[in-house]
């Protein structure tokens, strides 16, 4: 073989790849103020978005300002992606808002840093390629039923009940929000429908201006107009306070996000955080899901992206970027970070060019905090929960959900509605899990009813065998789920024939199992005086045959190329072994 056909081995990926190819193509002022423009307007939809995110997970807004400012950053400029904008997503509002409840700030922090250790070590396993075996229905499973839990969630701030303190069962959720119907508050609920038909509205009016932010400014009118006229309503500001080297005020703390370690965070019990092996031991299973749900989002982002542009990236880098920005944000307070489609579609439209796009939309964010805070905290928490109501609306997408309900096979329906249900019902964790099983156990099936074996006649051949031999023939993939059925049918022979012919020329591929079998099946034959030829197996199966130690006694197994062989070696044994058996 030349140097130059030789298979390449591992090839670091390069962090930052996606920064250095526009570089390489030229970067221009031009393209600078492309990505200033672009910047500026994703900016302006990130700031109400990371708000309403983190306040759907359980944590004060500021913490969704810190990430996207943060994480923001660090991953444009690190990530395989020209194009992600990544910060706070609906997405993890189903896994975090648990963590929250049980750990506090400090365990989502903790569980956030755990999430980037492992989504960089998928990216260096060069594992970016995860994204196609995580089946459609598990995604659409999962992303419908997150849809509905953080619909769920923002019923308590829409309709303004009071003294609803929601945990991680749904049914009890629901059960909470009943009880407390009789404290409906009107303004609320008319703030919230204010805001919510502003959102349905203005993306009619086809302006540049983003629904999100005209959505809130109207809603935030509205409770301004009844605060004036003496009636109370609920905001950013009378609903959460702050304190800081010795200062302390109500609704967003107006500086840029610091450096404090996220064990300083507070857990649960509103002191800070002790970490110990169990604490690490129960955030694991979190952080996995973390880390596999910004996998799949992040590299699902990538691949729109670059339908929508012609681009290609570096999944593999993507997951290093995601994986360093969830490293570094909990140092600065920042919650779980990944790739959001919606923003990087808006980015995409806004004439984007390159990641300097997402930094620019990040200094926004960071303008907003220092600048805006006193401002954004007049935000009703009514307008905020309708705005998440058209994130989690989206994000079910019901019509792919009704679609494939009608249309797919009924496995991968049962699929679709126990994904669903479980992450309803229970968390997303299970959910993913049980899933991705499921469609595992189902694939297995599938592939183990094209493997089969069929006893041939000579003429179906074109080749002459004696009456003392058996040919058979075995077509599909041998492994663990389709190797006992495929061989069983073997056992069962007349007790004149004396070698047994496999057909294998239509088997793509052998795993340890079927070799185990097949080797049981050789001694088993053996016993009665039977030998056995395989045919045609690929050069590498072969070599996996003779390696597994199964072609050891000779005279009772052969592995020729072609029937024609076959046909030599059956005289052969026949007419040299007929009085001794073989």
């Amino acid at each position: 073989m030349s140097r130059e056909h030789r298979p390449s081995g591992y090839v670091f990926p390069l962090p930052g790849s996606a920064l250095l190819s526009t570089w390489r193509e030229g970067y221009s002022l031009s393209k600078l103020k492309r990505d200033v423009m672009a910047g500026l307007t994703i900016g302006v939809v990130a700031v109400p978005l990371s708000m309403a995110l983190a306040i759907a997970t359980g944590v004060p807004p500021q913490h969704g300002l810190y990430t996207a400012i943060v994480a923001g950053a660090v991953i444009a400029l690190t990530g395989g992606s020209r194009f992600n904008i990544s910060g706070p997503t609906a997405a993890f509002v189903v896994i975090l808002f648990p963590i929250v409840a049980n750990h506090g700030l400090g365990g989502l922090l903790i569980a956030t840093f755990m999430a980037g250790a492992i989504l960089v070590a998928l990216g260096l396993s060069r594992l970016g390629s995860l994204i196609q075996y995580v089946p459609y229905p598990v995604i659409l499973g999962f992303t419908a039923g997150i849809g509905v839990v953080i619909a769920l969630l923002q019923l308590p701030d829409f309709l303004g009940l009071a003294g609803v303190e929601l945990g991680e069962s749904t049914l009890h959720n629901l059960m909470l929000i009943g009880q407390a119907l009789p404290s409906l508050s009107l303004a609320e609920v008319g703030i919230g429908l204010i805001t919510l038909a502003a959102l349905l509205i203005w993306p009619r009016l086809k302006t540049p201006v983003p629904a999100p932010l005209v959505g809130l400014a109207v809603g935030t009118l509205a409770a301004t107009l009844l605060l004036l006229g003496g009636i109370e309503v609920d905001t950013i500001a009378s609903r959460f306070s702050w304190e800081l080297d010795g200062q302390s005020g109500s609704g967003i703390p107006p500086f840029a996000p610091s450096f404090t370690a996220p064990w300083h965070f507070p857990g649960a019990d509103g002191a800070p955080l002790d970490i110990n092996f169990a604490l690490i031991q129960a955030l694991l299973g979190p952080a996995l899901a973390i880390a596999l749900l910004a996998a799949i989002e992040s590299l699902l982002c990538a691949v729109v992206a670059d339908g929508l542009t012609r681009t290609r990236h570096d999944p593999n880098a993507e997951l290093i970027g995601q994986g360093l920005g969830n490293l570094v944000v909990p140092f600065f307070g920042g919650i779980t970070a990944t790739a959001a489609l919606a923003r990087t579609a808006t980015n995409i439209k806004s004439g984007a060019f390159s990641p300097i796009a997402a930094v620019v939309h990040s200094l926004v964010v960071l303008l907003a905090v220092v600048a805006l805070a006193g401002v954004l905290g007049y935000v009703p928490m009514a307008a905020l929960a309708a705005l998440l109501f058209i994130i989690a609306w989206n994000m079910s997408e019901a019509r792919h959900f009704v679609h494939t309900l009608k249309s797919a096979p009924a496995s991968d329906v049962w699929v679709l509605v126990i994904c669903f249900a479980l992450t309803v019902v229970f968390d997303m964790v299970i959910a993913v899990a049980v899933g991705i099983g499921l469609a595992a156990a189902l694939f297995i099936r599938r592939m183990a009813q094209l493997t089969h074996t069929q006893r041939l006649a000579a003429p179906d051949t074109g080749e002459h065998f004696p009456p003392e031999v058996a040919l058979y023939k075995v077509s599909g993939p041998l492994f663990f789920g389709a190797a006992e059925k495929a061989i069983t049918t073997l056992r069962v022979i007349d007790h004149s024939v004396r070698v047994v012919v496999l057909d294998m020329r239509e088997v793509p591929s052998l795993d340890t199992t079927a070799m185990v079998a097949l080797d049981t099946l050789r001694r088993e034959l053996g016993e009665q005086g039977v030998g056995v030829i395989f045919v045609g197996l690929p050069p590498r199966i072969a070599l996996k045959i003779k390696r597994s130690g199964i072609k050891r006694e000779a005279g009772k197994l052969a592995i020729v190329s072609n029937l024609a062989h076959a046909q030599r070696m059956v005289r052969r044994w026949l007419g040299s072994s007929i009085a001794q058996g073989i």
